[in-house]
């Protein structure tokens, strides 16, 4: 396997964004919309949850489209996806909860221009994320979450005639899920050819009332991904760990191809039929543990999204964009997870696995009924790694009309790990991208990549 010997280049954004106008414009549906408060469910109102989700797009030239094309379409769309046009507010009736105040106050949309930037720059460093990037997504001034509206859009033309679009959609409003079907409808509003994709598409379903807590709450189960993990050992390990993750961190990003998996899944668990995700996320998370090196008694968890929606009985209705998720829970410790037995890595993919399999009706309602009496409730992340999968979303064919992205990503790099689609590329790759502590780094690529041993599959680092 061949290595880079110099290090991935990272892209330093120069100079600032001209603002057409000055300020963003509101965009308000096209169409008068209802007017009410939309519920939202303890799945969507959840602490570790109120943040955006903010994605980043790049469209070459003949990809891209006007501004007032997309402020257009985005207009027409609001009016099914009314409440990301609305405003969050905190509930009359429950306390701690929020609500979403469907008013059509509209979302905000900032038009930019950045000479001094091509999209081929860009491309050729994309896979690091680096906070200069955040200058391309309009900074809202508010005194809380709650009043920043649900939906921001920036639209930044770059010198070559490519531009990058940069959206941030409330994550308590919608989940990954719902996010893709969002934009996917912004995206058949823009086309000219709409009309014979919407048969297809599903209508947005608001109502969140299929996952309200039970009365009295029963929690059945032991959500391990709500405990805390308990230090064993001299009692300082999960110290240790936070000191670790404290570090600096900087952003590692790894492809890995069709034929990449293909062989992971083949070495890592030949006697085991498991999915690609299954194998790959128990991989990176055991190169995680060795890169950090933490004690070996410590309890360590894989945290991991789990869509329910054909999980619930019965199944949440098609068209659901609401947090239709729960984290599946995988947890051993760092000295079984870095063994270097050959039944190590099958071990570990099974933990995966069950992870997933507990996730059921009854799993779902337990945890709902859970945040129902623990409001304000937050995963246990003191020891664990959380990996989000934008994989599967048709988040790379987004199409305003005029071709498809040459990138897309996540504007910043955190602390979570981050499935990714190849745009352009393998559509059955996987670009794993996560920050971990700068002297770990090295170490994590190298045990992510040390599978490779052919010359002909080489890694394809980013």
């Amino acid at each position: 396997m061949e290595k880079e010997t110099a290090p991935p280049m990272e892209l330093e954004i120069p100079g600032e964004c001209q603002y057409a106008g000055g300020e963003p414009a509101v965009v308000r549906p096209s169409q008068p919309t209802p007017r009410h408060t939309l519920y939202l469910s303890n799945l969507d109102d959840q602490r570790f949850l109120r943040f955006s989700i903010k994605y980043l797009y790049v469209f070459a030239a003949p990809a891209a489209v006007s501004a007032d094309a997309l402020r257009a379409a985005l207009s027409r769309a609001l009016v099914d996806y009314y409440p990301l046009a609305g405003r969050l507010r905190p509930s009359d009736d429950d306390e701690g909860k929020l609500v979403v105040d469907c008013n059509a106050e509209g979302a905000l949309f900032a038009e930019a221009y950045l000479p001094g930037l091509t999209a081929s720059e860009f491309l050729r460093a994309r896979a690091r994320p680096h906070k200069s990037w955040r200058k391309l997504l309009y900074r809202v001034e508010a005194q809380s979450f709650v009043a920043v509206p649900p939906l921001v859009v920036q639209v930044t033309r770059l010198g070559c005639g490519g531009m990058i679009l940069c959206t941030a959609i409330n994550h308590s409003i919608c989940d990954g899920i719902g996010t893709a079907q969002f934009l996917q409808a912004w995206a058949r509003a823009a086309r000219a050819d709409h009309h014979d994709d919407d048969a297809l598409a599903p209508s947005p379903f608001h109502d969140r009332h299929a996952l309200r807590p039970r009365c009295p709450p029963r929690v059945v189960f032991t959500h391990p991904e709500y405990c805390n993990v308990s230090a064993t050992g001299n009692g300082n390990d999960t110290g240790l760990l936070a000191r670790l993750i404290g570090q600096p961190l900087v952003p590692v990003s790894l492809t890995f191809t069709a034929a990449h998996l293909l062989r992971l899944k083949r070495q890592c668990a030949p006697s085991l039929k498991c999915t690609s995700f299954e194998a790959l996320a128990a991989h990176v998370w055991r190169a995680w543990v060795r890169a950090l090196d933490p004690p070996g008694a410590l309890p360590v968890k894989l945290l991991f999204s789990v869509n329910v929606r054909r999980r619930v009985k019965p199944e949440l209705p098609r068209g659901y964009y609401g947090n239709g998720f729960v984290l599946g829970c995988a947890e051993s410790t760092a000295a079984q997870l870095t063994s270097s037995s050959p039944w190590s890595a099958r071990y570990v993919v099974r933990l995966v696995q069950e992870a997933k399999e507990c996730v059921d009706d009854d799993y779902v309602r337990s945890m709902v009924d859970l945040l129902e009496e623990r409001r304000g409730a937050r995963p246990d992340l003191a020891a664990s790694l959380v990996i989000s999968a934008w994989t599967r979303l048709g988040l790379e064919e987004l199409d305003f009309g005029a071709g498809t992205p040459a990138h897309m990503g996540p504007l910043t790099s955190e602390i979570y790990c981050v499935f990714l689609p190849v745009a352009g590329g393998d559509p059955h790759g996987v670009t794993v991208l996560v920050s971990v502590p700068q002297a770990a780094a090295d170490r994590f690529q190298h045990c992510c990549l040390v599978f490779l041993t052919d010359t002909d599959v080489d890694a394809k680092l980013s």
